[in-house]
């Protein structure tokens, strides 16, 4: 649920400018996650996140800029393990299948982690394609997804 959560979290910040915890709360409440504020507090906490300022004037949340891959590589296990149903190879393209709603965050999760094989993602609700620089690349990250899950 937590995973799911910051998941979600992490999504919508990339697709909004949230500038407020309420804002975020509804947001949220939008999408079918309900959350105290309390809760939502520490969500920031742990996900680091920090408010930028728009090109508005305004203030907006987002993920803070750090070059920790550790940190990346234990939320896309905790986002693959509770959030992938299935995977698979097709040649060069890695497709994988998660819970409804949940593809955009997988796909922005490996995007951020700068993988040199990823060429790009597609994300839809919940299915991402993963294009990969060729077939080895991809057969390499199909294992290292079996090794997460």
């Amino acid at each position: 649920m937590k995973s799911m959560r910051q998941a979600q979290i992490l999504e919508l910040i990339a697709q909004k400018d949230i500038e407020t915890q309420n804002q975020m709360m509804e947001e949220l409440l939008a999408r079918g996650v309900r959350s105290t504020q309390a809760t939502l507090s520490r969500d920031i906490k742990e996900l680091r996140l920090v408010k930028e300022l728009t090109p508005t004037g305004g203030y907006r949340y987002a993920a803070a800029a750090r070059d920790e891959g550790n940190d990346h590589s234990i939320r896309l296990r905790k986002i693959f393990r509770e959030c992938v149903v299935s995977f698979d190879v097709a040649q060069n393209l890695v497709v994988i299948h998660t819970l409804p709603g949940l593809a955009n965050a997988a796909a922005s999760a490996l995007d951020n982690m700068d993988l040199p094989s990823l060429v790009g993602t597609l994300a839809g609700d919940d299915t991402a394609f993963l294009a990969m620089r060729d077939t080895a690349a991809a057969l390499e990250f199909r294992r290292e997804i079996e090794a997460m899950l």
